[in-house]
This record gives C-alpha cells, sequence and structure tokens, in this order.
C-alpha cells in the first residue's frame, strides 16, 4: 500500500470531496464546500514529491518535472478512484485529489429532475453541462451515461483528461479514452471518433476552437454528444461556443449550432443546511424550435424568456432552481444570494443585505 494511501482513506471516511497535499503547509480536506486542516505534521518538498511520485506512472513525472503541472487518474480498488494534479508552486511541489465515487449514481438518486434521463436517449444532438468547478457537471454526466448504458444498445466512446467515472458495460459497448495516454488530444480522438462507428461521444472539456468546432460537427452528423464547459447560464453557454471563432466564421457556426444543440444544463452546487451533505440547482434549457432559432437569429439574450414559457418542456432557470431550494429549506439565503444570477430577487431574504460593488 502506498503511503498516501491512508490521505485516501481518512477522505472516504470523512465524506471530502478534495485532499489537498501542498509543500509547507499541513495536509487539507474539502468538506461540503470547505476546506478544513488535517491534524498532521506540515509538508515538506522532499517528502511530499517522494509520497507523490510513489503513485505516479513514469510518463507522469517526466511530463510534471518538464512542465510544472500534470493530470492523471489513480485508483484503489474497492475504495474509489482520483483525479489527481500534481503542479509546482513557491514552496515546492503540490497535488489536489478530487473523489470519483466507485458507485455511479442514479439520475433518481441524484434526484435530477425527469427530463435529464430523457436526454440520455436522444437519436442525436449536442448535450452541454456547465458550470464552476466542482459543481458536480462530471457526476450528472456520468448518471446520463449509465441511463444511456442502461436502455440503449450503441457504441459509447468517453474521451476525458483523465478518465473519471469508470463504466461497465451493460446494453451497450462502452470505450473510455484518457487524453495524454491513449490519445494526445481532445480534438485528435474526436477526430479518430468519427472513423470508430460510436452513437454516443462524451468530450471531458470543450476547451478550445478545434475541439468545439469537431463537437458541433459530429453533432450535426448523426451523433449524440455530450460535452461541459465553465459557464453559469443557458444564454452564455451558446455565446462562449460561438465567441471563440473568429468573427468570419461565427454567423456559420451560429447556424451549425442552433441544428444540433439539443440541450443545455447549468448546474450549481450548494450546502444543505436541513441534512449534511450538497444538493445542485439545475437550470435546464431544452433546444426547442423557439430556442434554435433564437441561436441561429443572435437573440441568445431573449433565450430565458422562452425557458420561463417552456416549462411543460422540463425548461427551468437556475435562479428559480435556487429559490425552490431555499424556500424548501434546504440552502441557506445567503449562500442563494452569492450564487445566484440575479440577486436583486434574494436580497429581500437577507437578514444583513450586503453592499454589493458588482450590483452598482
Amino acid at each position: 500500500m502506498a503511503k498516501i494511501d491512508a490521505f485516501f482513506k481518512l477522505m472516504n471516511d470523512q465524506g471530502a470531496s478534495d485532499l489537498h497535499l501542498v509543500s509547507g503547509q499541513p495536509p487539507a480536506l474539502r468538506l461540503r464546500g470547505d476546506i478544513e486542516r488535517v491534524k498532521y505534521k506540515v509538508l515538506d518538498n522532499d517528502g511530499l514529491k517522494a509520497m507523490l511520485y510513489e503513485i505516479a506512472p513514469e510518463d507522469k513525472i517526466k511530463v510534471f518535472e518538464e512542465t510544472g503541472d500534470v493530470d492523471f487518474g489513480y485508483e484503489i480498488p474497492g475504495l474509489a478512484r482520483y483525479r489527481a494534479n500534481f503542479f509546482m508552486q513557491k514552496n515546492g511541489c503540490a497535488a489536489v485529489f478530487r473523489e470519483i465515487p466507485s458507485t455511479i449514481l442514479t439520475v433518481e438518486q441524484l434526484g435530477l429532475p425527469p427530463v435529464i434521463a430523457k436526454l440520455a436517449n436522444l437519436p442525436r444532438g449536442l448535450i452541454l453541462v456547465t458550470g464552476p468547478t466542482g459543481s458536480g457537471k462530471s457526476t450528472t454526466l456520468a448518471a446520463i451515461i449509465d441511463e444511456a448504458n442502461k436502455t440503449r444498445k450503441d457504441h459509447i466512446l468517453t474521451i476525458e483528461d483523465p478518465v473519471e467515472f469508470v463504466h461497465t458495460s451493460q446494453g451497450c459497448i462502452i470505450n473510455h479514452r484518457e487524453v495524454g495516454t491513449h490519445t494526445t488530444t481532445f480534438s485528435a480522438a474526436l477526430r479518430g471518433a468519427l472513423r470508430e462507428d460510436p452513437d454516443i461521444i462524451l468530450v471531458g472539456e470543450l476547451r478550445d476552437l478545434e475541439t468545439i468546432s469537431l463537437a458541433v460537427e459530429a453533432a450535426s452528423t448523426g451523433h449524440l454528444v455530450f460535452g461541459t464547459l465553465h459557464t453559469n447560464s443557458a444564454a452564455k453557454t451558446v455565446d462562449r461556443m460561438i465567441e471563440i471563432f473568429p468573427a468570419n466564421q461565427q454567423q456559420q457556426i451560429r447556424s451549425t449550432l442552433s441544428d444540433g444543440i439539443r440541450g443545455i444544463i447549468c448546474q450549481s452546487l450548494f450546502k444543505r443546511i436541513d441534512v449534511k451533505g450538497r444538493v445542485a440547482a439545475l437550470e435546464i434549457c431544452i433546444a426547442t424550435p423557439a430556442v434554435r432559432n433564437l441561436v441561429r437569429e443572435n437573440k441568445t439574450y431573449q433565450i430565458p424568456s422562452v425557458m420561463q414559457t417552456g416549462k411543460k418542456y422540463g425548461m427551468q432557470l437556475l435562479d428559480d432552481a435556487i429559490m425552490e431550494l431555499m424556500e424548501k429549506g434546504k440552502i441557506s439565503s445567503d449562500e442563494a444570494y452569492m450564487k445566484s444570477n440575479e440577486k436583486s430577487r434574494f436580497r429581500p431574504f437577507l437578514k444583513n443585505p450586503p453592499t454589493d460593488f458588482t450590483d452598482a
């Protein structure tokens, strides 16, 4: 057993989502969104590096020493998988590990709206799951892929950096590809995917123009494509997808995207105040003909209005979902205010409304 595994056992026992190991500081866990120190000695650079190198593949150590940061996956059988990131900082090396549960929760177990499960059975199109880092995007995507795996007889191909949730083939054949290990880049894997007979493609992160272009193309040529972005509303997600392209290509990609888009899920994670744990608030935009028309005509600012009248399709705005969680006593009014898009809706619920300079 590697020396560092004791920290992973502690992490699992405490229910922490992340483990921070930093030269010059004691270890720390992220528990229900907050950083908590572990009662342990201050880590020195040489000792921490030896601990980290014990579990890292040789090729990843080489990349880390050449570039100063690296990502990879680490698994303890019977416990969990971990997404590892090593990086250099002022006092030496450091690492952050995100726990990826070995059990994949279903859409129902996560308490997600029923329309989310329906997305898994679409024949083609582009589904985007967005939100800040640590908002549960990977967990939601894993639940959708799990639904497809149980209900379809297709080929599912995932392209991730690193591989996170590992699915066992059920009704579908599932192939997991890791950037840096099984392929050089997301875009290279996507180009290859079109020759690998996939029905469903999961792209871990749409991080550059070429990857986005290939994902949109794949969605428009008969594949069901899932991808993630770091945006906090459906309208901003569409804008981000288009704005990454040069100005002379934006009208063309707007037209292609309007044909391919099928749904956008934007989510944010909140600490629960009724029980231990966290809960997600979701904005859900289903690409009805009205929504696709707004994308095509560069009127994304009108998408929220269409979503407000599209509840029968399962659509909801993020702030409405946050309000519902707050009114049910699941989350605090302070956190609801902090993570909402339209803060004026939540100010009346605060005992001591702050003077928010961002509203000026």
